[in-house]
């Protein structure tokens, strides 16, 4: 398929897991550079470019000519789900994007704490979990509906005197202050399935902290007293991440998260405009393997009342919850992951994230899928023409009402 006419706007890809946002816009934006349906766009850039004073053209970065492509929040590689795609003049809208309700499925394991929140860290510490059940985990829930005070994790990227936080942690140096707690809003929040022990195939990262990290893990986010199994019921008090904290390991996880890219922007980045590809940074990491942690039988008799099967945590490993929930810009899953499993007297992490939704954007419904780009251009340019239509239509159609290009609410 070819175009006769330049095409621009904003259309939805499904990313896959195990792979960066930023690879995947690289991916897209190749396949759309060597298309015949993206000519018309480059050739009329060619021609902008041939215009331009040899001034301007020496003060670009990137000489090459590419199709322009830009992102509306980004995911973490271990995530999926909709990864927003702003094309040519589409990427000045993509700013839109970034504060609009979105929608996630996650999966929190418990029993373990990491530096990042999630499975992609090392693990600071371990907790009893053998107490837990569905109906237990449930109830904490309520906590976490509505308007909450939530703190970001560590390993974001927020700004901090100018520097993102999750470059303190890579460097080793000390946050300069207590990160505060910010606003956030959960519109609804469910468990869509309770997953005991062994019956999951979610585990713990197999890499530790060193003793120093652990060290002000329990002094810093008051883990101690439940590693020691002291009290399962204590839920946590003031624990995220306090003053002066220094995680000395340098990790290289790239934030490219489910809501650090977009909710995490001081209000001049805010201003900024989003940067096209040839700019964008950020490591690809890939996801640990899966490894069985061995289980400890003491552990899981710290609890001696008796319930079904099906509602306690067997003795072969920790239980996960798969919860749904739509929430505001702002929102860390990785911090309600953290902040529900010591709601429940353990600990918890971020096994799993898809993206369900963002703004009119949804799965199975108007999202491109990523596999289909390896298929002829004659299979996906329709795709894309139609999503790319759509999305100008509807714009046009906001521009009457409200300002161009803003998302509809979800």
């Amino acid at each position: 398929m070819s175009a006769t006419k330049i095409v621009e706007g904003v259309f939805a890809i499904n990313k896959p897991k195990s792979i960066s946002s930023a690879q995947v816009l690289r991916d897209v934006q190749k396949a759309f550079t060597q298309s015949k349906f993206f000519a018309p766009w480059l050739e009329a850039e060619h021609a902008k470019r041939a215009a331009e004073s040899r001034r301007q053209r020496s003060r670009r970065r990137d000489k090459r000519l590419k199709v322009k492509l830009g992102h509306g929040g980004t995911l973490d590689p271990m995530a999926t789900g909709v990864l927003i795609v702003g094309v040519g003049k589409g990427t000045k809208h993509l700013q839109d994007f970034l504060a609009c309700i979105k929608t996630y499925e996650a999966t929190v394991l418990f029993g373990a704490a990491t530096d990042t929140y999630d499975i992609l860290g090392k693990v600071l510490s371990k907790a009893p979990y053998a107490h837990l059940t569905r109906d237990r985990v449930e109830s904490a829930l309520d906590k976490f509906r509505g308007s909450i005070m939530q703190r970001p994790p560590l390993y974001s990227a927020l700004r901090m005197d100018g520097k993102r936080l999750y470059e303190y942690a890579r460097e080793g140096k000390e946050v300069p202050r207590e990160i505060q707690e910010r606003p956030v809003t959960a519109k609804s929040m469910t468990m869509r399935e309770w997953l005991p022990g062994g019956r999951h195939p979610y585990t713990w990262p197999a890499e530790e902290a060193g003793e120093e990290d652990k060290t002000v893990a329990e002094k810093v986010l008051h883990l101690g007293a439940t590693v020691e199994g002291g009290t399962p019921e204590h839920p946590h008090a003031n624990d995220p991440l306090n003053n002066n904290i220094t995680l000395g390991s340098k990790r290289q996880r790239e934030i490219d998260d489910e809501d650090d890219a977009d909710i995490g922007i001081t209000p001049a980045t805010k201003r900024r405009e989003i940067s096209p590809l040839p700019v964008m940074s950020g490591a690809k990491q890939e996801l640990p393997e899966s490894r069985t942690e061995t289980f400890n039988p003491a552990t899981a008799a710290s609890s001696k009342k008796e319930t079904s099967s099906e509602e306690r945590a067997p003795t072969d490993g920790p239980p996960a919850a798969r919860l749904s929930m739509t929430v505001t810009s702002g929102f860390y899953v990785r911090s309600l992951c953290h902040d529900l499993g010591q709601e429940v007297g353990s600990l918890g992490i971020m096994s799993e994230l898809v993206r369900t939704r963002q703004a009119d954007f949804e799965l199975g419904r108007n999202v491109l899928e990523y596999d289909d780009l390896r298929k002829a251009e004659d299979v996906w340019a329709p795709m894309v023409a139609q999503a790319l239509n759509e999305w100008n239509l509807k714009t046009t159609e906001n521009s009457n009402v409200g300002s161009p290009g803003s998302p509809t609410p979800v």
